[in-house]
């Protein structure tokens, strides 16, 4: 057995060595030592998936969301609101409605200075001092105008929570007062812990700070790719640990209970250890809150949030103040005071949901602290992905060689199930959010590599290749290419080249009219005399496609100037056209026209096909914007339409710009251009009329409608007839009886090939 092992595996070194490629990059990547971006937007991708299908999607009825909405501020007036109606509120949710507990997701940095108060005293010190009882009358209604004192005094002695923020601002810029710490040095055993520090904040005026049992950050984390998936539970500030808005209400329902760090090890060495989790430490009980080694925590997202989300009840702010609520409506109910108004600036891209209330965050982690759950990503994640990479990349790299295709496929997807069914397991049952994406690549990557090398390497002795240069290549550029063979190679490659799509019009007409063996003759001819103008030009001929010709130039044989070449040649072929016209009109025979299209730009360009039939040709998206150029002609009344990377490779030339297209399967707008006659032609008459065509299209830009009209009016009177003046007259005359549109780029939209 172990002999017959040896043998498979000195049989398949090989491809075992290349099935463990992915393996090896995957390693490096989790170590950090190659940055590889998609493997983290796929984790992303998939956490987010998998939080989306498991949400509990339930109403949790003991949190209320208090909502500062656009209802709110059309009744109450626009924010901030004066301290005396957020006393008023306050007064409201604890006295008449009995709430347990309040948190602020809203800041008080600036003392409120609505009353007037303040010049009320200036007066009283300055020009009316004199005054005989003023001061007695101020003094009588200080306490009904000091809005701060007010609000203080709704929230002394009562269970609220105030909210702030940090900043990583590089002055350590602060304002307001900072709560005392929650985690005191001598709690951490001298190891300062790697939490997300913070060098400046913006905190409550001291009135207000002073009035309230506690006060939490309302700062949550943005990965990489915008989204907020975690929140801090605590954070640094200048050595010393506080807590989140979330934390330090649940603490508050608790009667605070004391923070305690608990270290992976017991024994910790070093200057740092990992903390596993804070514990909530009261009367000798401890709560275990999990984070990871940020002292973060992934949000337990309920549902899709928002009003109508189903996971929180929403009321609206101005419903409170105004009573309109029944006494004890909010009984026992733990309140959240923020703001989903878009102009107030707490909406958030989340996972379930692009524009997701920033208070509804603080929500969720204040439901999950209740309900005992957490989602975190733990600091052996890891060392964990580690050995499930290496226990499946040595699995599929010794087995997969020796399975026939069918046994590969199943145990590959028998291994990506697995790995999955145990994430989603470890997700559901523990709360633990482990790695998933880089395990899967580097399966189905393994398979990939395995496959291909089992038929393009050791299956090639059963597949017969071409032998001849020749069959690769067009017959015309063979004989300057064997003089340097060492030079090309008809592997696939991406080169900047320009392509050539020539259609002939009138086509379906002739072959209705013409006997097929007229026809062909007529076609053979036609294409002859076009063929040998794109040859002379260094042109490849590409293939043909009943009455259309596809050439490109650039390769096999590199040649700079490709676009000049390429621009030549569709004036050559324009003026062989007309004179196989004259020579139809002569004969009766029924003449032909062509539309040209142009593209410059990155292809691939290679031997392509089968096993059958194979040839050089090019792909890409500059192929096809190519093909799209030449069928735009017909509709500019032009027998050349050249893309705009093309028309600035091509100097030489006297152009007429068409239009700015979008045509079906480009987002990105591209200018075109049609080539009149080489530079040095001169024309002056022409380079007159194409000067005011190009004031035309200023002006047709700038949705100057009447100039538009003036211009068209030149030029139709100096011109010649032309098809593309008559098709900006007619879009003219459509155009200019609508608005001025902000947004138009004046493109032309196509949405057919």
């Amino acid at each position: 057995m172990q002999s017959r092992l040896l043998h498979l595996f000195r049989r398949h070194a090989r491809r075992t060595a290349v099935t463990l490629i992915p393996l090896a990059f995957a390693l490096l990547h989790i170590s950090g030592a190659l940055h590889l971006q998609v493997l983290e937007r796929l984790e992303n991708i998939i956490y987010d998936t998998r939080l989306r299908a498991t949400m509990p999607r339930t109403l949790d009825g003991r949190i209320v969301i208090v909502d500062i909405d656009e209802k709110s501020l059309d009744r109450v007036g626009h924010w901030p609101w004066g301290r005396d109606k957020l006393a008023a509120l306050t007064q409201e949710l604890f006295e008449r409605q009995q709430v347990a507990l309040v948190g602020f997701d809203v800041l008080f940095a600036e003392a409120d200075g609505s009353s007037g108060l303040a010049n009320l005293e200036r007066l009283a010190k300055g020009p009316l001092r004199a005054q005989t009882g003023f001061k007695e009358q101020l003094a009588r209604l200080t306490p009904t105008l000091d809005y701060d004192a007010l609000f203080a005094h709704a929230l002394q002695g009562r269970p609220a929570v105030l909210g702030y923020y940090f900043t990583s601002d590089r002055d350590g810029r602060t304002k307001g007062v900072l709560p005392a710490p929650v985690l005191p040095a001598e709690r951490l055993r001298g190891l300062p812990l790697l939490a997300t520090t913070w060098g400046g904040y913006g905190s409550n005026i001291e009135e207000l700070a002073h009035a309230v049992p506690a006060a939490g950050f309302f700062n949550s984390i943005t990965d990489d790719d915008g989204v907020v998936r975690s929140l801090p539970l605590l954070a640094e500030h200048q050595g010393k640990y506080y807590e989140s808005l979330a934390l330090a209400m649940y603490r508050t329902l608790l009667d605070q209970p004391e923070i305690h760090p608990h270290y992976a090890h017991a024994n910790p060495e070093g200057k740092h250890d990992i903390l596993q989790s804070i514990v909530l430490r009261q009367d000798g009980r401890d709560f275990a809150l999990p984070v990871d080694t940020r002292l973060a925590t992934l949000i337990p997202f309920r549902g899709p949030g928002d009003v109508n989300g189903g996971s929180f009840r929403y009321v609206s702010a101005s419903d409170v103040l105004e009573g309109k609520l029944p006494a004890n409506n909010l009984q026992g109910q733990l309140v959240l005071v923020g703001s989903t108004t878009p102009g107030l600036l707490d909406l958030r891209v989340t996972p379930v949901g692009r524009t997701y209330p920033g208070v509804e965050t603080h929500a969720n982690m204040l439901s999950a602290f209740l309900d005992g759950k957490s989602i975190v990503r733990p600091d052996y994640a890891v060392g964990f992905d580690a050995a499930q990479l290496l226990c499946t990349g040595v699995l599929l790299a010794v087995a997969l060689p020796a399975l026939s295709a069918t046994s590969a496929v199943l145990l590959s997807l028998g291994v990506v199930a697995a790995l999955a069914s145990l994430n989603l397991w470890l997700y559901l049952a523990h709360g633990l959010a482990m790695p998933l994406a880089t395990v899967i690549v580097t399966a189905v990557l393994a398979f990939a590599l395995n496959m291909v090398y089992g038929y393009f390497v050791e299956s090639r002795s059963k597949r017969e290749l071409a032998a001849l240069f020749g069959t690769y290549v067009p017959p015309e550029l063979v004989d300057e290419m064997v003089k340097q063979p060492e030079n090309y190679s008809m592997q696939a490659t991406s080169r900047e080249l320009t392509v050539m799509f020539c259609d002939m019009r009138g086509f379906t007409a002739m072959s209705e009219q013409m006997e097929p063996l007229q026809l062909q003759a007529l076609l053979n001819d036609v294409f002859s005399q076009l063929t040998h103008i794109i040859r002379s030009h260094r042109g490849t001929i590409d293939k043909y496609m009943g009455d259309c010709v596809m050439a490109f130039w650039g390769a096999p044989v590199p040649t700079a100037e490709h676009a000049q070449l390429a621009v030549q040649a569709a004036l050559d072929m324009e003026r062989a056209v007309e004179q196989i016209n004259l020579l139809h009109r002569e004969r009766g025979l029924p003449e032909i026209g062509i539309g040209i299209g142009l593209n410059t730009g990155t292809m691939c360009v290679g031997d392509m096909g089968s096993d059958i039939r194979r040839s050089y040709t090019v792909i890409g998206d500059a192929v096809n914007l190519g093909s799209r150029l030449e069928g735009l002609s017909k509709h500019y009344g032009v027998r050349t339409v050249v893309s705009e990377s093309t028309h600035a490779q091509a100097p030489d030339f006297i152009w007429q710009e068409l239009d700015l297209v979008r045509v079906k399967g480009k987002a990105q707008a591209v200018a075109i251009y049609s080539p009149v006659a080489p530079l040095q032609t001169g024309m002056p008459h022409k380079l007159e009329e194409l000067s005011i065509w190009k004031h035309f299209l200023e002006a047709y830009c700038a949705q100057d409608w009447a100039q538009c009209g003036k211009l068209l009016v030149n030029l139709q009177q100096t011109a010649a007839p032309s098809a593309l003046y008559e098709l900006y007259a007619a879009r003219v005359q459509t155009l200019q009886g609508q608005s001025v549109n902000p947004g138009w780029d004046g493109a032309t939209n196509f949405d057919t090939k």
